[in-house]
């Protein structure tokens, strides 16, 4: 990669328009994935692909070939993304060079037609608002790890995925179950024309044990459990996945029994997981960099640096360098971004007042050089992403006191009830100025909690509001702090991530009624040799 990255920008200097910027990044994975759905095998794979990512710029460091062209076809380099070299999956050096080098004569012409276009824009369009450049410069840096082992029983794990399912078969009211198992190991290996040389080699394992039930008005009631590792026995055990699994099924028979909920607005306290899950979602995305530079983005905190944008007993940091957290894993975890730039932590929050946002090496006002938060799924573009997004409080509360707060707000506001919102599947959020720039969060297991602190499961509520004034009515913190792992999606495509918080008291949230299908429950029972085989 480095011969060839080196041979291209020898050569493309005697061309018309000569490139400032190259880098290669070829990514190998390694993936084993199992499916099962009531006691059954559904997939059952393995996989090995290489896929081959390049930057190449022409301009400079202040206005390049990946400049934004204002009021384009936001599909309009979509094509670059699926029109792809197929890259060799064998070590052939001639045969990588090849790859490598009919890649760059691709990108190079689209890159020097993109500036004419650029270039065309810019002079056209009102000026930007902000008027920082391109790309940042940043050091070489060299970083190898060993490739990672894979290690994986594929027998002992289809059998581990027909035992995990196996038990929704008793029952009816759950039309929809499946649980799924990826192993994979990522290897990354980078170069740059900065002199950057990096190889990191990542391995992955997650399971995930998912079941629907339906009640009788045609409301569908999901349910999620994830286990995530960066080894095979970091996984929890057969018994532990079973108990979980059992205790789904007893909470998706309560929901399917359980009153609907009415809109709301009122006092609410959310878990450390549902906190975690709603700070990922309403505020992680509102610090990434590249939104405040994009004029189609309402760029909620652009001006909002050294003020007040929550609490001030709340601090946050984004820290892609933490593999752990009190003993769970983080797999936002990362040594090195998508670009080359070493990870670090950066403190976003301060006691409530903000500091910083997550930056790629694409500069913002105010914040010219990169933190190590460029991120993509292989084959998309590079933004600047979240990796691990912790919220700390400087005072927290027990859970009980974090209760009876709620209610001494029930009753200061005289509402008949509180809501405690005790898991979340996932949500989105707006943030662009077409749009509200609103959130809706689905939880899936929701209390309401009486003022005699008698607590009653309800279903079918969405969370929504709008994040200033949702962040401005938090107003205590407990001491149980929880941890969300998964996979985000946004420009840059899948990227893991993790966030992790408290559960917080909110004085005032609001809710509304749940799409719900009108499609009936089964009419047909099921077979009855599936209940006899079990």
């Amino acid at each position: 990669m480095q011969q060839e990255l080196t041979r291209s920008l020898q050569n493309l200097k005697k061309a018309p328009v000569v490139p400032y910027f190259l880098s290669y990044q070829l990514t190998d994975n390694r993936a084993i994935e199992i499916s099962a759905s009531y006691g059954a095998l559904t997939g059952s794979s393995e996989s090995n692909t290489r896929l081959l990512d390049l930057d190449l710029r022409v301009g400079d460091y202040a206005l390049d070939s990946s400049h934004p062209l204002r009021d384009a076809d936001p599909f309009g380099d979509f094509g670059d993304q699926i029109e792809r070299q197929k890259i060799p999956l064998e070590n052939d050096p001639d045969a990588l060079r090849v790859a490598l080098w009919r890649e760059t004569e691709h990108k190079y012409r689209s890159a020097v037609q993109r500036f004419q276009k650029v270039k065309a824009n810019v002079q056209v369009k009102v000026e930007a608002e902000d008027r920082s450049g391109d790309f940042s410069h940043e050091g070489p840096e060299v970083y190898s790890e060993a490739v990672a082992p894979f290690s994986f029983d594929k027998q002992a794990w289809e059998q581990k995925m027909r035992l995990f399912t196996a038990p929704f078969v008793l029952h009816e009211e759950i039309i929809e179950n499946s649980a799924e198992v990826i192993a994979e190991v990522e290897t990354r290996r980078y170069v740059n024309s900065d002199g950057s040389q990096i190889r990191i080699s990542s391995p992955f394992y997650r399971v995930i044990i998912s079941a629907t039930a339906k009640a009788d008005d045609g409301m569908e009631l999901p349910l999620h459990q994830t286990y995530m590792s960066f080894r095979p026995d970091g996984l929890p055990d057969d018994n532990a996945i079973i108990k979980d699994v059992t205790q789904m099924i007893t909470t998706l028979q309560a929901l399917v029994k359980a009153p609907l909920a009415e809109p709301y607005t009122g006092p609410a306290i959310l878990s450390g997981r549902s906190s975690a899950v709603f700070f990922h979602e309403i505020f992680g995305h509102r610090i990434e960099g590249q939104r405040q530079k994009n004029e189609d983005e309402a760029q909620t905190f652009k001006k909002k640096v050294n003020q007040a944008v929550l609490p001030d007993f709340l601090s946050v940091y984004s820290d892609p360098t933490l593999k752990s957290l009190h003993g769970t894993e983080l797999v936002g975890y990362y040594p090195y971004d998508d670009e080359g730039v070493k990870a670090r932590r950066v403190a976003v929050v301060d006691k409530g007042i903000l500091k910083n946002f997550l930056m790629s090496r694409a500069p913002i006002e105010g914040f010219d050089r990169s933190n190590g938060h460029g991120r993509r799924q292989q084959g998309y573009k590079v933004v600047a992403r979240q990796s691990n997004l912790v919220v700390e409080s400087a005072k927290s509360v027990s859970r009980d006191e974090l209760k009876k707060l709620l209610i001494e707000q029930i009753k200061s506001a005289n509402k008949p009830y509180g809501l405690l919102f005790d898991d979340i599947e996932g949500g989105f959020t707006f943030t662009q100025r077409i749009l509200p720039n609103a959130f809706n969060v689905r939880p899936t297991v929701v209390y309401r909690i009486y003022p005699d602190g008698k607590e009653e499961l309800v279903r079918g509520v969405d969370l929504i509001g709008t994040p200033q004034i949702a962040f401005s009515k938090i107003v205590a913190a407990d001491d149980q702090l929880a941890v969300f792992n998964g996979v985000c999606g946004a420009e840059s495509g899948w990227v893991p991530v993790s966030a992790s918080s408290p559960g917080i008291l909110v004085s005032q949230i609001e809710v509304q009624r749940k799409e719900k299908s009108q499609e009936r429950a089964p009419i047909l029972p099921p077979p009855p040799q599936a209940q006899e085989k079990n």
